[in-house]
């Protein structure tokens, strides 16, 4: 497990997120990533009687969402103020260390090749690709794919996985068969990323839309990992 449900990160997570469930307490929240506002600025902006943005601010200062201020200026004011890195922890703290990320297909000729080639394009780990059976050779339609994303696989071969990589790496695997194969044989985290095969259809725009895919998905784990200290 990458999050545990029990943990009170994620009990404060689910508060914030039921919090903002509401379109009110919602549009409260997008006036003021840009701005303190005093509760009766609130309520002009919104529409709102004072009773319910008062209702709404209450939810929102439960939840960790928000602080009111005494003005400085006249002390019978108050201002509501987004709380720092309010939204940013309404995502997943996910932190994921390893020394080597492996990105596993089932022939490692395609989606494996090509998830390892890019993510070595952004991240200090370096990244091996293998196959649960490995195909004869690298797919034509993936070389060709890879040149626009100015990745070299002419030289690339299909690799079996070796055990001792499922013990030592981040596993990544980037196709249906390969994690049902797997699931269990990997150390956790255990990554899964299902892309469809595109040698099953064998045309370009397939191989163009599985590269797109894997590139997004690099993209979007790559923040989330860090080399072992």
């Amino acid at each position: 497990m990458i999050t545990e449900v029990s943990s009170p990160r994620i009990t404060d997570r689910a508060r914030a997120h039921a919090a903002l469930a509401d379109p009110h307490r919602l549009a409260i929240v997008d006036e003021l990533v840009v701005s303190d506002r005093s509760p009766s600025e609130l309520a002009e902006s919104l529409g709102l009687a004072s009773n319910l943005v008062a209702h709404h601010m209450e939810v929102l200062q439960s939840a960790g969402l928000i602080e009111r201020l005494e003005s400085h200026g006249d002390r019978r004011r108050r201002y509501v103020r987004l709380r720092a890195r309010a939204l940013s922890e309404l995502t997943p703290p996910v932190r994921l260390q390893t020394a080597e990320v492996l990105f596993v297909c089932t022939g490692n000729s395609a989606r494996s090749q090509l998830a390892a080639a890019l993510w070595n394009q952004v991240h200090v780990v370096p990244a091996k690709s293998g196959g649960t059976r490995p195909a004869a050779r690298v797919h034509p339609e993936a070389v060709r794919i890879a040149r626009s994303f100015d990745i070299d696989l002419e030289d690339a071969r299909p690799r079996a996985l070796e055990p001792h990589q499922l013990e030592s790496a981040l596993v990544v695997t980037v196709c249906d068969q390969a994690h049902e194969a797997l699931t269990g044989s990997a150390r956790p985290p255990f990554v899964h990323w299902s892309v469809a095969d595109p040698a099953a259809v064998g045309d370009r725009e397939s191989f163009r839309v599985a590269a797109e895919q894997i590139s997004g998905r690099v993209h979007e784990l790559a923040p989330l990992v860090a080399p072992v200290p």
